[in-house]
């Protein structure tokens, strides 16, 4: 079971989580090849595991085959072995990643996204892999034959959506999608879309026959997911504590504890006032004191 990329979400602290949790793997959040080529340091920011981190898959966005090209020897050179993958993303469907001819744009120039690919591989020390989704839009499936095409290129594993670029995260996912995809390659294939508990997980991986799951909004404050354990409210107060503390530790904005305490929260009496508390919060003290206050209300 892997942490998925999540733009805003899988942050250094985030990934911390999810690893202690059980994941097996955790993503970077996006990062730009562009970004990469004019030297952001920001973008490098988003590319680099913290120390506690054992290692990280990097995935890349955009639609520039050099740029492609420039960035996985970069990551490689500068993450050496701590990179695990390097991860094109062809699945975004944000528009100011699709405008660009980045995300799942690229599902509509297969003969592009293949030389993203062979791009990549030239360059890599690591395995190159994809995430797809079923197809760009709704009734336009082309996720078996694109994901042949990627793996032709050199792609070392598929993972797919099962939802169309342009349902966003509304509808249900389908897994036979995923399992048509499976059907149609012989690289590893990554199921993802809908997988909110650890049942859910073994359950798409026996449906579809992927080998591993990507798990996003399932492990929202829940990062027992990935080991199937069921925390106390005292384990999750906890857990968000240090939670917030990680934050701190990786320089992280405060504000992204905002999100942590409603989805930590989720579910314990009177959470919706809590989390109202939670957005008057500025400091760790802040947040810290609320989980004190609600631990002692048992």
């Amino acid at each position: 079971m892997l942490m998925a990329p999540m733009a805003g979400v899988s942050d250094a602290a985030y990934r911390m989580m999810a690893r202690a949790g059980g994941a097996a793997l955790a993503y970077s959040e996006m990062v730009s090849v562009a970004g990469l080529h004019y030297g952001s340091e920001k973008t490098w920011e988003l590319a680099l595991p913290r120390d506690p981190e054992p290692d990280l898959a990097v995935q890349l966005f955009g639609s520039e085959p050099d740029q492609f090209r420039e960035a996985a020897a970069a990551v490689c050179e500068r993450l050496g072995e701590r990179l695990a993958l390097i991860d094109i993303n062809m699945a975004c469907p944000v528009p100011k990643v699709t405008k660009g001819g980045g995300g799942s744009a690229l599902l509509d120039d297969a003969v592009r996204a293949a030389r993203i690919v062979q791009a990549c591989v030239e360059e890599s020390c690591v395995p190159v892999t994809v995430k797809i989704r079923r197809g760009r839009r709704m009734d336009e499936e082309v996720a078996p034959e694109f994901a042949r095409a990627m793996e032709q290129a050199g792609a070392q594993a598929i993972a797919v959506h099962g939802r169309f670029a342009n349902q966003l995260y509304r509808g249900q996912a389908s897994w036979e999608a995923v399992a048509r995809v499976v059907r149609a390659v012989e690289v590893p294939v990554i199921g993802s879309g809908d997988v909110m508990s650890y049942a859910d997980a073994h359950a798409m991986m026996e449906r579809t026959g992927c080998v591993a799951v990507m798990v996003a909004r399932g492990s929202y404050g829940n990062p027992w997911l990935f080991s199937g354990t069921v925390p106390t409210t005292q384990q999750r107060l906890c857990a968000f504590a240090c939670h917030v503390h990680l934050l701190e530790a990786t320089g992280a904005h405060l504000a992204r504890a905002r999100s942590l305490a409603g989805w930590y929260l989720r579910g314990m009496p009177h959470a919706a006032a809590w989390r109202n508390r939670a957005m008057t919060c500025h400091t760790v003290a802040d947040y810290l004191s609320m989980a004190d206050e609600l631990s002692r209300k048992g």
